[in-house]
C-alpha cells in the first residue's frame, strides 16, 4: 500500500477476520488492515507462508495478527477458529471471504467427488463462515461481510467449470445473506477481482500473449494488484460504505 492509502478511523480496533489471508489477495489484506490499526485474525493451510507474512508485518512495527492453522474444508474447525478468536480477540465484526482455488480442470474429468471438493474450497466455508459471526455483529449492533466472487464465469472462462459454478454461487449467497441480515445492520457485499497479478498467477499464467489479450480486453492498460482489492476491501469494512449493501464490486481494470 502506497502512503496515499486512505486511513479509515472507523477500522482502528475492528476485529477482523480474514480467510485464506497467507498469500497473494489475502496477504494483500491482512497487511491493509494491519496497517489501518485493526485487529487482523486470519486463517490458511500456508503455515510458512504465514509466518512470512507475520514476520514482515512486525518488522514493520505493526501489531502482531493472530494465526491458525485451518483447512476451510472442514466447517467445524473453521467455526472453532471462529470461536477463538472471539474469545481471544473480541467479537468480529469485519468478515472478509477471502479464500479460494481456481485450479483448472476438464469438464470429462470432474467426479463427484472432486466437484463437491471444489464447492468446499470456493463456495461452502463462506456460508458457514457467516452463519458462525452473525450472531456476534448482532450483538455489536452491525457489522460488514466480504464475500469474494470471480470475474471468470461473467467472461464466460472454460476450463474450470467446478469454479466458476462455485464462484456464481458466491453472488447469490451475497444476494440472500445481505436481505437476511440487513434488519440487524449487517452488511454483505461482493467483491469480483479481474485478473490480479499474484505471484501464483504470475507464474503458472502469465505469459506475454496472455498480457497482451489482458491489456486489450481492460479500459485501463495496467495491471491489477492485490493492492488494489485490498483497497476496495478496506472500503467496504469501514463505516464509509455504511449503506452499501448486496453489491457487486469489480476491481478489474475495466474488463466488464
Amino acid at each position: 500500500m502506497t502512503d496515499q492509502t486512505a486511513i479509515y478511523p472507523s477500522l482502528r480496533d475492528k476485529v477482523v477476520f480474514v480467510t485464506g489471508g497467507a498469500s497473494g489477495i489475502g496477504a494483500a489484506e491482512v497487511t491493509a488492515f494491519a496497517r489501518q490499526g485493526a485487529k487482523v485474525a486470519f486463517v490458511d493451510i500456508a503455515d510458512d507462508a504465514a509466518a512470512t507474512l507475520i514476520a514482515a508485518l512486525r518488522a514493520e512495527g505493526l501489531a502482531e495478527p493472530h494465526y491458525q492453522h485451518c483447512d476451510l474444508r472442514d466447517i467445524a474447525a473453521l467455526q472453532a477458529a471462529i470461536a477463538t478468536v472471539a474469545q481471544d480477540v473480541g467479537p468480529i465484526t469485519a468478515l472478509i471471504n477471502n479464500a479460494a482455488n481456481d485450479q483448472r480442470h476438464r469438464y470429462e474429468d470432474v467426479t463427484v467427488e472432486y466437484w463437491d471438493e471444489r464447492q468446499a474450497i470456493n463456495l461452502r466455508h463462506q456460508f458457514f463462515a457467516i452463519q458462525a459471526v452473525a450472531p456476534m455483529m448482532k450483538a455489536a449492533g452491525g457489522g460488514s461481510i466480504v464475500n469474494f466472487g470471480s470475474i471468470s464465469w461473467h467472461t464466460n472462462n472454460g476450463g474450470m467449470p467446478a469454479y466458476t459454478t462455485a464462484k456464481a454461487g458466491v453472488e447469490g449467497l451475497t444476494k440472500g445473506m445481505a436481505r437476511d441480515l440487513g434488519p440487524f445492520g449487517i452488511r454483505v457485499n461482493t467483491v469480483i477481482p479481474g485478473w490480479i497479478m499474484t505471484q501464483r498467477q504470475i507464474d503458472l499464467w502469465l505469459t506475454p500473449e496472455a498480457e497482451a489479450n489482458l491489456m486489450q480486453a481492460q479500459c485501463l492498460k495496467t495491471k491489477v494488484y492485490p493492492d488494489d482489492v485490498a483497497r476496495m476491501v478496506l472500503w467496504l469494512a469501514a463505516d464509509d460504505s455504511r449503506m452499501c449493501t448486496s453489491q457487486l464490486w469489480v476491481v478489474d481494470g475495466g474488463r466488464l
